[in-house]
This record gives C-alpha cells, structure tokens and sequence, in this order.
C-alpha cells in the first residue's frame, strides 16, 4: 500500500528522510521523535508524512488520511496564550493508551510542545519514560531548547530546513526594495531638516506598510490552512494556530530583513566602503535584539520602528 502523503518536495530523499524510511521498513522506528526546524508548516508535513507509513500500511483494516485517521490522535496549544494545559495532556495520553481501531499501531501529534505549560511538561514525561505499546509519538517544535532536559533526553532527534519559499505576501517586495533604497540615500548622506523629515517620513511609512504586508500574508495563509484543518478544532485550538502563523510570518518577515541588510552592505563592503563595516554588524544585531524581545510580546511595529531608529542614525554617521 503505497504511502499516500508524500515528504515536502524540498526534503524527499534527503538524509534525516531516509534514515526514517528505512526504520519504518524495518520496523525499528523509535517510539519518539523530535522534529524540530524553522517551520512549523514543513514539520508538520513530515509528521503527516510519518503518520501516514506507520497507520495506512497492509495490515490496516481501513486507510484514511493521516490526519483523519482514527488512530492519529492532535495536542495542539490553546487560547491567544497558546499554552497546552495539563489537562489537555492526560486527554491525549489516556487516548494512545486505548487499543488502535484500524491499524496495527497509533501515533499522537504534538504540535509546538514547547508550548507545555510545567505541569503539562511533568505528566508527558511520565508517558516517555513509560511508553504506550505499539505507539509513536511525534514531537514538533521549533524551539527545541525551551522543552525540559529530560524530555529532549528520551526522544530521537531530527532536524528538517523549512521548506517553504520566501513570503509571498502582496507589497513585500516592494517594501524590501524600498527600504534598501531608503538605506542608500542614508548612505548618501542626509543634510538639512527637509532631508531628515523626509527619511523620517519614509521610515514611518515602512512601519505601517509592515502592519499592512503582515496582516495580509495572515490572513491568506489563515483562509488556506483553515481548510485543511479536522474540523472538531475548538475555537481556542483556531486562535492558537491563526496566532501561530502570525508570529512565524513575523518572524520570517524580519529574517528577509535582515537578508535585504545583508544584500545592501556586501556589495559596499567589497567596494571598500568603511561605512558598513560599523554600520551593518551594529544594525544587525539591534535587528536581533528586538526580534528576541517580540518573544516577550514586544509590538511587532514597536520592534521595527526601533530598528528603523537606530538605523537611521547607524548608516548616516561618518
């Protein structure tokens, strides 16, 4: 029965693939693996991709999608806090403790699990040091160091290059190349209280342009993956993956800026320009800093009007 969901096309043949592959044929699959990457979307490509091998396989009774197979069990976080309770933990858990309905095994989804609140953490624990029979539980997330010591300790590790494009989001490019512009004239230099309300001017614009671009290429990517969901998803599971992919988009948009930052400098740098060597670092890594700080909620148009800021004074010094 030949698997009927395939691996992200970017990832099919690839090592960590393989390695999989080959212990599912030979059924020496560990009863835990952690799948961690950038993208949450790739990850959970693969864990379908996983589900469907080890569930729709020629023993089975029945086939069905991974994802609406009775033997593939969801833990997903909840609520704008986007946390997986305790309580939500023992529900998954008493589920793959039950005999599997159709095939010859089950396999549970833990979607982000880094977002396992302490007591949710402490119960799952027990399960991976006690491992259901004829179970496989699939960890994903993309911040692998946030789960405890003892759990990453008990899981078999894999990581997976995001396997999406850049954001295809209307106004982005448009945006990225006129904020290398805007550097350009900054670089130029900027004299004058007309020039320097001007580039303020521009800079603020960037900043509502952003709001704009991010919310709009969360709403496309919402309406799509919306369709694709099991359709008993609470209304709190919904708010957590609509802000999920809100915060990946985020934080991939701020990615492809510091990528437009690099662009810019590097062609300057070999040309012999002093000015980026200061400047470039120097804006990188206050990039840096407030992306860690949006983690803490920081207001992702506070984040970047603070970047535009400092780079506005970075690339105009002398």
């Amino acid at each position: 029965m030949p698997a009927a969901t395939p691996w992200p096309a970017t990832l099919a043949g690839s090592p960590a693939v393989a390695v999989i592959e080959q212990a599912i044929a030979r059924q020496r699959l560990s009863h835990s693996l952690l799948l961690h990457g950038d993208d949450p979307a790739t990850l959970a490509a693969v864990a379908l991709a996983i589900a469907d091998r080890l569930l729709n396989v020629p023993e089975s009774s029945a086939s069905f999608p991974p994802d609406q197979h009775p033997d593939c069990f969801t833990l997903r976080p909840a609520g704008k806090m986007r946390q997986i309770s305790a309580d939500a933990t023992r529900e998954l858990i008493g589920k793959v403790q039950v005999s599997a309905a159709v095939a010859p095994r089950k396999v549970a989804i833990l979607y982000e699990v880094d977002r396992m609140n302490t007591a949710a953490a402490n119960i799952f624990l027990k399960t991976l040091e006690e491992p259901p029979a004829h179970t496989t539980l699939l960890l994903l997330t993309t911040r692998p160091y946030a789960l405890l010591p003892t759990i990453r300790s008990r899981v078999l590790h894999f990581r997976f290059p995001a396997a999406t494009a850049a954001v295809a989001a209307d106004g982005w490019p448009a945006w990225l190349a006129d904020y290398r512009a805007w550097l350009g004239r900054l670089v130029e230099g900027v004299s004058g209280k007309a020039a320097v309300a001007d580039q303020i001017f521009t800079l603020y614009g960037l900043v509502a342009r952003f709001g704009a671009v991010l919310d709009f290429a969360t709403a496309e990517q919402w309406r799509q993956q919306k369709e694709l969901l099991p359709p008993d998803l609470d209304d709190d599971e919904q708010i957590a993956i609509e802000t999920g992919i809100a915060n990946g988009l985020r934080a991939q948009l701020f990615a492809e800026i510091a990528a437009a930052t690099r662009t810019f400098a590097l062609p300057r740098l070999d040309a012999g320009d002093a000015r980026p060597r200061r400047a470039y670092p120097a804006a990188i890594e206050k990039l840096e800093h407030n992306v860690g700080l949006l983690r803490l909620n920081l207001n992702e148009s506070a984040a970047l009007e603070d970047f535009l800021l400092s780079s506005l004074r970075l690339w105009t010094l002398k």
